[in-house]
C-alpha cells in the first residue's frame, strides 16, 4: 500500500460538476451519522490504541477526532456566514497545528461533534434551493464555494476520516512500506 493510498483511503475529493438532490441528501445523511459512528469506533479503545496513527507521520486517532471537531466547527460557522452575509471571505486556519494542540480530551471532542452535528443537520435539512447556492470565498484557494458544494465536501470529509480511524485500527499503528 502506498503512502498516498494510506493518506486518501477513499480517494481524494473532487468537486462534482453538477450536484443533485440525491447527492445532497446522501451527504447530509453521512454528516448526520458521523459522530455516532466515530463514537462507536473509539469508545472501547484504550489510551494506547487512541495513539495509533493511520499512516506513517500521520495523525493518531485522537488527533483525527480533534481535527474533525475543529474542522466541522469551522465549516458550520462558514455555512452560517454564507447564509447571513453576501459572499463572505472566510478565515483559513492551520488545521495541522490545531489538531496537535492539547486543548481537549477525547470525550470533549466527541461531545462537541455530537452537539455540533445535531445542529448542523437541522440547519442543512432546512435549506432552500436558493440557500444551497449561496457562497463563501476561501482566500487560500481564491474560490467561491457554494453551500451545496461544501455539503458534498463534508460528506466526503466524514467518510475520509472514518476510513483513517478504521485504517489505524486495522494496522494497529504499524506500517511496513
Amino acid at each position: 500500500m502506498s503512502l498516498n493510498d494510506l493518506r486518501f483511503p477513499i480517494g481524494e475529493f473532487v468537486f462534482p460538476q453538477s450536484i443533485t438532490e440525491v447527492q445532497i441528501k446522501n451527504s447530509i445523511q453521512t454528516i448526520d451519522q458521523f459522530s455516532k459512528e466515530v463514537e462507536q469506533l473509539v469508545s472501547p479503545l484504550t489510551k494506547e490504541q487512541l495513539n495509533w496513527k493511520y499512516r506513517p507521520n500521520g495523525w493518531n486517532i485522537k488527533q483525527v477526532i480533534h481535527h474533525c471537531a475543529d474542522s466541522h466547527m469551522n465549516s458550520f460557522i462558514r455555512f452560517k456566514l454564507a447564509l447571513t452575509e453576501d459572499k463572505p471571505v472566510v478565515k483559513p486556519y492551520f488545521e495541522d497545528r490545531w489538531a496537535e494542540l492539547i486543548d481537549a480530551d477525547i470525550e470533549s471532542s466527541l461531545l462537541l461533534l455530537n452537539g455540533l452535528h445535531t445542529r448542523w443537520v437541522v440547519l442543512l435539512n432546512a435549506l432552500s434551493g436558493e440557500q444551497l447556492k449561496r457562497v463563501f470565498i476561501h482566500p487560500e484557494h481564491g474560490l467561491e464555494i457554494s453551500i451545496e458544494q461544501n455539503i458534498c465536501f463534508y460528506g466526503w470529509h466524514c467518510k475520509h476520516h472514518l476510513a483513517h480511524i478504521k485504517q489505524a485500527l486495522k494496522y494497529k499503528g504499524e506500517f511496513e512500506l
